[in-house]
């Protein structure tokens, strides 16, 4: 691979995220806020994703189960994409389309936020979690992109949809772990106060 090709995708990286940056910010900031109040009335945030959203669902998790830039108390985070027996359980009983929403439906309490990743906003696995969410009187927090797809048409006004304005979906996924970080660092700061070192 040559050097120019690599170059160009740091640019058209850096690029995205500066063009998103004035567009994606109020969101964030309605996302920080809705989960810092469900911290801090004791409910939880339950995330879900596939394939490289799973990770990152799995990341942010981490963050704030253990912690992102200062030390805290652990809060109550937990990525529905990490126990192998009741994903391959759901899937193989019922259906891979039921492995979140069967997982919303056990651990979802009113109150609580299910962060839903999907660079698509098309996956019917994560929609069905939506679903399922809007049943238990949940929060959604949506992190899309290509326009946001079916995902778009499910959220209402109590929900916050963080639509990356662009198709492909290595950008669309730089950009949402920059915002999974502004949300780690948001929380921390709402629930915490200014940054440590100030």
């Amino acid at each position: 691979m040559n050097t120019q090709r690599i170059l160009s995708h740091f640019h058209e990286s850096a690029e995205l995220k500066i063009q998103a940056a004035s567009q994606l910010s109020h969101p964030i900031a309605q996302a920080v806020e809705l989960m810092f109040t469900a911290l801090s009335n004791g409910s939880r945030i339950l995330a879900c994703g596939n394939g490289g959203s799973a990770a990152d669902c799995q990341h942010f998790s981490a963050q704030l189960v253990g912690r992102f830039e200062r030390e805290r108390l652990p809060l109550p985070v937990m990525a529905l994409t990490t126990d192998t027996s009741i994903l391959t359980a759901i899937g193989n009983d019922y259906s891979y389309q039921e492995i979140f929403s069967k997982q919303v439906q056990a651990f979802g309490q009113p109150g609580d936020i299910l962060l839903a990743l999907s660079t698509s906003g098309n996956s019917a696995n994560i929609i069905a979690a939506i679903e399922a969410a809007r049943e238990r009187d949940m929060h959604v927090v949506a992190l899309t992109g290509k326009g946001g797809g079916a995902i778009e048409k499910l959220l209402t006004d109590a929900d916050v949809h963080i639509c990356v304005p662009h198709d492909r979906t290595s950008r669309i996924k730089e950009v949402h772990l920059l915002t999974l970080h502004c949300l780690c660092d948001g929380i921390d700061v709402a629930l915490f106060g200014g940054d440590e070192n100030d």
